[in-house]
């Protein structure tokens, strides 16, 4: 599948003329918060760094903490993340999920989930550039059991990357799967599920997927409905979602962040900013056929101001 980003190089990009265009945008009392989305939101991050290299040379001064000062909330935040590099951002947003008043495991999950190995060593590199500490010793820190173990493996990196995809080693593992759980008198061996989600390639574990499908007669989802409780299955289900389909996995996280009562920002900003490069195209396209209302609507219905504006321009 192709992937289709929201946001594309801007044609007729000029860095100095940008960093002009938000230097008078600071200028006066209160900011021009249009040029500002105007320019962010429509540019690469590539383009960003080079607009803020411009700023610097041209004013003296740092892009970044001069847009941190000017503007607030959640409008300050999304544009803040649309500057950062992007695995510095997925870096900080770790941090964020393991420090913070207990562990948003999710968050956790979705971006060792969502990331291939080199993505995720390079992350685990910043976090520890940024943080003096390795992304495991945090993780350890602050989780344990099955849980701990399971966003261990996640962070190393060590997934098989190949797309080669092999039926008996595929029903040996659903096999391996069910001793493990739904066949274990007394318990469940963990450490099975974890080495096959961890370790086996993606098209290779929608194949296990499928042939625990044939030998029991149901989803491997149900089985670990079954099996586990907790923090532990809730992170198993969501890792064998973004297994099956990272798109529609993604599609489901952003539209969990709008549900029920108040947003998760950091969420909604996290997967938008994220994928607006990557695949926010396809995200769109089955946000619209999963839900009936297109991501733009929902997001006007959900975000306001400055905030809302610079999402949608993302969205497109």
């Amino acid at each position: 599948m192709g992937r289709t980003p929201t946001v594309l190089p801007s044609g007729d990009f000029d860095a100095e003329t940008d960093a002009k265009a938000l230097k008078e945008a600071f200028k006066g009392f209160g900011t021009d918060e249009d040029t500002v989305i105007d320019i962010i939101a429509r540019r690469t991050n590539e383009q960003r760094r080079q607009i803020a290299v411009a700023f610097k040379t041209m004013f003296g001064k740092d892009l970044m903490k001069e847009l941190k000062s000017e503007l607030r909330g959640n409008f300050e935040d999304v544009i803040v993340a649309l500057m950062t590099d992007p695995i510095e951002f997925q870096a900080k947003e770790l941090h964020h999920a393991i420090s913070g008043l207990g562990t948003d495991e999710p968050t956790i999950v979705e971006i060792l989930g969502i990331h291939n190995n080199e993505e995720v060593v390079n992350i685990a590199n910043a976090y520890e550039g940024l943080y003096q500490t390795s992304l495991e010793a945090d993780i350890k820190g602050d989780s344990s059991g099955h849980l701990k173990r399971l966003l261990v493996s996640l962070a190393n990196g060590h997934r098989d990357e190949s797309d080669e995809v092999d039926e008996e080693s595929a029903r040996a593992d659903a096999q391996a799967l069910l001793q493990a759980g739904e066949l274990l008198f007394g318990g469940t061996e963990e450490s099975v599920f974890n080495m096959v989600l961890c370790q086996r390639n993606r098209p290779q574990l929608r194949r296990i997927f499928h042939e625990y499908e044939n030998i029991t007669g149901h989803s491997i989802e149900k089985a670990i409905e079954n099996e586990f409780s907790g923090n532990i299955k809730d992170s198993l289900l969501q890792l064998v979602q973004c297994v099956r389909d990272p798109i529609e996995f993604l599609t489901t996280r952003i539209h969990d962040s709008m549900a029920g009562i108040g947003t998760d920002d950091r969420t909604l900003i996290r997967i938008i900013v994220g994928r607006s490069e990557l695949d926010l195209g396809e995200i769109k396209e089955v946000f619209e056929g999963k839900y009936g209302k297109t991501l733009a609507e929902r997001i006007d219905q959900d975000t306001s101001g400055d905030y809302k504006k610079t999402l949608i321009t993302i969205v497109g």
